[in-house]
């Protein structure tokens, strides 16, 4: 025995994925490749600002010893995961420059985050561990201890070529050194999910895009 439905019923159940699909964001294959390709610039180049924005910034939450997250190392890992080693390393350098820029281009940060960049894009190549938010946030950590060295050598360097008119002893850097890895590598890695999940999203979405 058949039980009868309701009118109209069926012409409902049919439409609900029309409404969906026009409820969505107005896809981006309709439009023009130079302009999807303006639009992804302008995304990436508008996450680096507010990477650079961030780092000056102490929000509650965001200070540990006085130290915040490496907004720019975050950002230079969620690009170089899914990339060559050489658009790591250009990454990492051109960032570095830019926060050379904000800050002090001596000692430099380009060398750190390229070095960063380019060991982040290796262990992608070599698919040591898997791409999720917890190995994500490892790889920001170690990367953060390692950017953070690299630059305690060059400080070390510096200190010790400018004789006895130089404020920075060897000693007082490595020790301060300690105390700021350890508090960068934690805030960083555990801030870089926020970093990392709109960005990968977004060029996984717009790779999809110009690949279909």
């Amino acid at each position: 025995m058949k039980i009868p439905g309701f009118p109209g019923s069926k012409n409902k159940i049919a439409t609900r994925p029309d409404r969906k699909s026009k409820s969505l964001i107005p896809q981006l294959t309709s439009w023009h490749p130079w302009l999807r390709q303006l639009l992804d610039w302008t995304v990436t180049s508008g996450s680096v600002l507010l990477c650079l924005l961030m780092l000056p910034t102490r929000l509650p939450g965001m200070e540990l010893l006085g130290i915040g997250p490496n907004w720019l190392l975050i950002w230079v890992v969620a690009w170089s995961v899914k990339r060559s080693v050489f658009e790591g390393a250009l990454a990492g350098i051109v960032l570095g420059l830019l926060q050379d820029a904000m800050t002090s281009p001596n000692p430099t940060h380009a060398i750190s985050l390229g070095i960063v960049g380019m060991l982040t894009s290796l262990i992608q190549k070599q698919r040591f561990i898997q791409e999720d938010f917890i190995s994500i946030a490892l790889i920001v950590f170690g990367m953060a201890v390692v950017a953070d060295t690299i630059f305690a050598v060059q400080l070390s360097i510096l200190g010790g070529s400018c004789g006895e008119q130089c404020l920075r002893k060897v000693e007082d850097i490595w020790t301060y050194y300690q105390r700021v890895a350890l508090a960068s590598a934690i805030l960083s890695s555990l801030w870089a999910p926020v970093v990392y999940y709109p960005l990968n999203r977004w060029w996984q979405q717009m790779k999809l895009i110009n690949n279909s």
